[in-house]
């Protein structure tokens, strides 16, 4: 139980200063998970996004679930989800509900933000590379990884090159890389009969919600349905489920363009995931379910499919990071994922935040308290937002 609960309310501190999208979290994530808590190493951390980035739905929400299920089993992962969801869900909800008085684009706090996540990002590159760069060899993959990326970051690309930087690293025999080796009495055993059963509910979902939507013309189903195939088969995460999102709840009359853009508004002014946008459009939604109710099953039935398939992978993935040939292939995979991150980190986290003298010399003193004074990010994101805001008075 107190496992449990450390899991939760880690997550949730995550949910409340974790600002500027899914590199950003990673970023949040290696340094509360590797760097203070040590409940994993670099090595380890990286691998789990290489396999997140992989698969459909939220990438780096899967990677907090992925570390809370290592760490506590289902239970684990399921806490973890709720902890780092919750807070931008509640808020979105809230917006869902106030939506004609509130105005969150533009404003200077928003900026403080936007370089708040920079500098957070800054940071995590600057200690993984350190770590799974530690060669010629590998650096130069990550760099040819990220400049690839730069110029076409299409899902079919990023598994490509993960899966060049694997198959050059195997041929290599590259070393493997790790700060340090866990405790394993720390992991949690996933019972696999759970994991097969896991995977079946997975595919039954996918293929028989939409038959039963068809001979059952219930609301319920509907939505349910539109936000399980949208977590289902959005590979990339984030922005990505934004057209299929709209293209699902807009088109089909379920709520207005106006009320969509102002909802993705509000959805880039909080802390959290982007998917928790399913909240905010199962609130608003002009036909029931819709209010609390609506909210539940949609965020509910959008992250079901990333749990299902975690629960599926995990117990197999831990075996597949033992033998000296598979660590190598590993390791060449890792420094991939250190060049598809640089290549996020400059777009769009960099082009977005960053655009003015002012901006750049904002980074570079949050960048200091975080590399150099060892700051708590929270604190840094509060005082980069102070900042922002009074550099847009």
């Amino acid at each position: 139980m107190r496992r449990s609960l450390n899991i939760f309310f880690v997550a949730l501190k995550l949910g409340f200063i974790s600002f500027g999208g899914p590199v950003a979290h990673i970023g949040y994530f290696r340094d509360t998970y590797v760097s203070r808590l040590e409940w994993l190493d670099d090595a380890t951390f990286v691998k789990l996004v290489a396999l997140c980035q992989i698969l459909p739905g939220p990438a780096s929400s899967q990677v907090g679930m992925a570390i809370g299920a290592l760490r506590g089993g289902v239970w684990g992962g399921l806490l973890a989800w709720v902890g780092f969801t919750l807070p931008s869900a509640i808020a979105l909800i809230f917006f869902g509900f106030a939506i004609d008085t509130f105005n969150l684009q533009g404003t200077g706090w928003l900026v403080g933000l936007k370089i708040a996540a920079a500098a957070v990002v800054t940071n995590a590159l600057w200690g993984m590379s350190r770590s799974l760069t530690p060669d010629r060899v590998r650096i130069t993959i990550a760099i040819i990884a990220a400049i690839l990326l730069l110029y076409e970051r299409t899902t079919i690309t990023q598994i490509l090159i993960l899966a060049a930087g694997a198959t050059i690293g195997w041929r290599l025999q590259l070393s493997p890389v790790s700060n340090f080796k866990p405790n394993q009495s720390h992991y949690w055993k996933i019972n696999k009969t759970i994991a097969v059963g896991s995977i079946v509910i997975f595919f039954l979902l996918l293929i028989l919600l939409p038959i039963l939507r068809e001979f059952h013309t219930s609301q319920y189903t509907s939505l349910f349905d539109s936000f399980y195939r949208t977590g289902s088969l959005v590979f990339g995460g984030g922005h990505v489920v934004l057209p299929l999102l709209e293209s699902e709840v807009v088109s089909s009359g379920w709520l207005s363009k106006d009320e969509f853009i102002a909802g993705y508004g509000a959805a880039q002014a909080i802390p959290g995931p982007l998917f928790t946008f399913a909240a905010y459009i199962g609130t608003v939604a002009n036909i029931e379910p819709n209010g609390f109710t609506g909210a539940f099953i949609a965020l509910f039935a959008i992250y079901l499919p990333s749990f299902l398939l975690l629960t599926a992978i995990l117990p197999f993935w831990q075996k597949f990071t033992m033998g000296h040939r598979l660590e190598a292939a590993y390791a060449g995979m890792s420094a991939a994922v250190i060049g598809l991150l640089v290549a996020a980190f400059y777009n769009p986290v960099w082009t977005y935040a960053i655009t003015t003298t002012s901006h750049f010399s904002l980074w570079l003193l949050a960048t200091t308290l975080l590399m150099v004074w060892k700051c708590s990010p929270w604190l840094v994101v509060l005082l980069t937002a102070l900042g922002g805001y009074a550099l847009e008075l």
